[in-house]
């Protein structure tokens, strides 16, 4: 427990380095000379290198993209990684977002928790060993990420220059550690339209949703239609059988449709109400048999509809380790002459990304549909027998005195930007998830039990 006391030992020093660190606005802004991600997120990298050195490592900053504290010899390194960039505060904080004032024993701020916080927590672990001398086989490099937030461009950048570390791990998602994440994906399914009316209806514009990755709770459709009226009954006729949330009234020469959902995570749609789809099983019931926009429009609502797993599309993959494929209708935009639909489908760990593709490209046969604007981050997964997975689980336990399994998620860390890492804390089980909300806070019970875990994490991984 000689880590333990140390750790206590230098609680005060690691309570100020986090405030230090916390009281610069570091959120992404466009590049300027040398600082490829603004000047906030600049000095927050200088702000963490400064520290690093008064604690007495060596350190590097790679042309303001990235930089790290490295401590040890030998090639292979111990990398664990962090970020210093934050999300825009937002309104409605009890306390300045940048103050890093304590209340309650809780350090209040943005960051404190993602993840200036705990990146500070690993530094100081890694001071720890150093103060004791503790023996290392390998080099530790404690790694300031700085785009986390809006790209993870840093990380390609880092690639590019070092190797990656042979294990490691991320303090940036909750305990006791996440050991796969689905592959996810997001892409627009796109068709071109040359006959969107009938001589009565025509669907002028449908849009909705903000992000692929969310359920979307608002979209919004334009009618033109000889007979308004007919629009307005025909959806009174339709709401008698469907217990949507959907409304219309006249603008102009138009009738508007509104349908209103309920939004979560894109990770989870099942726990959300898709106000697109709603409105797809709305607009298919027009007299429009014939043209483009009803074959779109039919053709998802019989394969997607309100499914979650992507049954009756072909692409229901699941395993034991992460569950089934989650498959969200995000976005959708539509004009007169183009409709662009988005999907955000996370697919199980054990399976590739070949093998959620090719089904759906299939079921697109012969539709006049084309996929679009492709985005794809693979699986992260370590069996729970994986010397890392083995190591960093016994730290937790024999730190807490709690024995937990693993957990499986359908989002993503950013432990998928680096090789042979995993997502480890901050988080303790039962306590708030305050990332991006206001009023973020970390308490600094929990700060320092981090940076007793970390410590013994690094130690057992480097040793």
């Amino acid at each position: 427990m000689k880590l333990n006391r140390k750790i206590n030992e230098l609680k005060e020093e690691i309570i100020e380095s986090t405030q230090e660190i916390m009281r610069i606005k570091s959120v992404g802004e466009e590049e300027k000379e040398d600082m490829p991600f603004g000047e906030g997120v600049s000095k927050a990298l200088e702000c963490a290198l400064k520290i690093s050195r008064r604690l007495g490592f060596n350190t590097k900053n790679l042309d303001g993209y990235v930089g790290y504290a490295e401590y040890g010899e030998g090639e292979d390194y111990i990398g664990i990684l962090g970020h210093l960039d934050v999300v825009p505060e937002g309104d409605g904080w009890k306390y300045p977002p940048y103050a890093a004032e304590i209340h309650e024993g809780k350090i209040y701020g943005r960051g404190a928790l993602d993840d200036k916080g705990p990146i500070m927590a690993a530094l100081y672990g890694l001071k720890a060993i150093k103060d004791l001398n503790l023996p290392l086989s390998k080099k530790v490099r404690i790694i300031f990420g700085t785009n986390e937030e809006t790209g993870s461009k840093e990380m390609e950048y880092y690639l590019e220059r070092e190797k990656p570390p042979i294990a490691g791990f991320t303090p940036d998602a909750e305990y006791p550690l996440i050991y796969a994440e689905k592959g996810i994906t997001s892409f627009n399914v796109v068709k071109d339209l040359k006959n969107i009316s009938t001589e009565d209806i025509c669907i002028k514009y449908i849009k909705g949703g903000q992000r692929v990755n969310m359920v979307p709770d608002y979209c919004e459709a334009g009618i033109w239609a000889k007979e308004k009226d007919c629009i307005i009954k025909a959806l009174e006729k339709f709401k008698l059988h469907n217990d949507f949330n959907l409304t219309a009234h006249i603008k102009s020469d138009m009738v508007v449709i509104k349908s209103i959902g309920v939004s979560t995570h894109g990770s989870l749609p099942e726990l959300g109400i898709n106000a697109i789809m709603q409105m797809f099983l709305f607009l298919a019931s027009l007299p429009m048999e014939g043209t483009d926009i009803h074959e779109f429009l039919d053709f998802f609502n019989k394969h997607v509809g309100f499914e979650c797993h992507g049954e009756s599309f072909g692409v229901a993959l699941e395993d034991e380790e992460s569950g089934k494929l989650s498959f969200n209708v995000g976005t959708i935009d539509m004009t007169e002459d183009k409709v662009s639909l988005g999907l955000n489908l996370r697919y199980p760990v054990t399976y590739t990304f070949e093998d959620m593709i090719k089904p759906f490209e299939k079921t697109l046969e012969g539709t006049g549909m084309r996929i679009e604007d492709m985005d794809h981050m693979a699986p992260l997964y370590f069996p729970k027998d994986h010397e890392l997975i083995k190591t960093l689980l016994k730290v937790y336990t024999e730190q807490t005195g709690e024995k937990k399994e693993p957990l499986a998620i359908g989002g993503g860390t950013y432990a998928k930007e680096m090789p042979n890492i995993v997502a480890y804390g901050p988080i303790f089980p039962g306590k708030p998830d305050l990332d991006h909300q206001v009023n973020e806070y970390i308490e600094i019970e929990d700060l320092i039990m981090n940076a007793k875990i970390y410590a013994h994490a690094i130690y057992e991984l480097a040793k």
